[in-house]
């Protein structure tokens, strides 16, 4: 009776104990489609840093907002540019003063053809059926393509052949399956790709997409969200948001 008492109170002290499983958290974390599979590899770095885990619901910027604003139960939105997330804060959504840049994104024109994309001449000489791009509504880097486009000179002479995607993910889905031949989707998607062909669409063409943090509502009492954040501004995370092409705010 004695042993089975320890061996009780050991299992007692053991959950207290910090970075237990008892005590692991689950972090619920929007993020904006383009930044799906970086977010995927920081959580994971994260988890095994503390022992919580993040949850990860992915769209785009302007329908995160929307389900944000409805009640969605998320604790930190990464979002797809930096205005979104001061407006939630100014709505109530979030909590004001937490934002902060995580990641600068670089638009690209991308095709799986090896040859078809050599740089803005391709979209000048037109010389393909369909070109994708997100819904620019919604996604940031939708808009930065119209934004390019138009400085560009191509969009009036492209617009019918625009096949608009629902986020970023959706764009690059038309373009890596054939739908359309080529489009502007995030350099994160295919800075590993070794295949197809691509144009880094120039900086001066578009406006910064200067991507933002913030804890929302739901997180304000839960410190692994706030842990999140902070981890997210690590040397750790950095490294792994370089890697996926990004530079990274101050």
């Amino acid at each position: 009776m004695r042993l089975k008492s320890i061996a009780l109170l050991g299992l007692l002290v053991a959950s207290m104990l910090p970075g237990s499983a008892a005590r692991a958290e689950t972090v619920s974390v929007a993020v904006a489609a383009n930044f799906s599979d970086a977010a995927k590899a920081i959580g994971a770095a994260f988890k095994a840093k503390t022992g919580n885990d993040v949850s990860i619901s992915s769209g785009a910027t302007g329908a995160l907002y929307t389900q944000i604003s409805q009640g969605a139960p998320f604790e930190v939105f990464l979002s797809a540019d930096s205005s979104t997330p001061k407006k939630a804060a100014k709505a109530g959504f979030a909590d004001a003063g937490t934002d902060f840049t995580y990641a600068v994104g670089k638009l690209v024109l991308f095709s799986a053809e090896a040859a078809l994309v050599t740089g803005a001449d391709t979209l000048k000489a037109g010389k393909f059926d369909k070109i994708a791009i997100a819904d620019p509504k919604t996604a940031p880097y939708g808009a930065a393509a119209v934004e390019a486009m138009r400085a560009l000179g191509v969009y009036d002479a492209l617009s019918s052949k625009i096949v608009t995607g629902s986020s970023i993910a959706q764009a690059y889905q038309f373009v890596d399956s054939g739908n359309a031949e080529l489009g502007f989707v995030a350099l994160s998607q295919v800075v590993n790709r070794k295949d197809g062909s691509r144009w880094l669409v120039p900086q001066a063409d578009y406006a910064p997409i200067t991507q933002d943090a913030v804890l929302l509502e739901p997180g304000k009492d839960s410190q692994a969200a706030k842990d999140f954040l902070a981890f997210l501004r690590s040397d750790a995370a950095v490294r792994i948001i370089r890697s996926f092409g990004y530079e990274v705010g101050e």
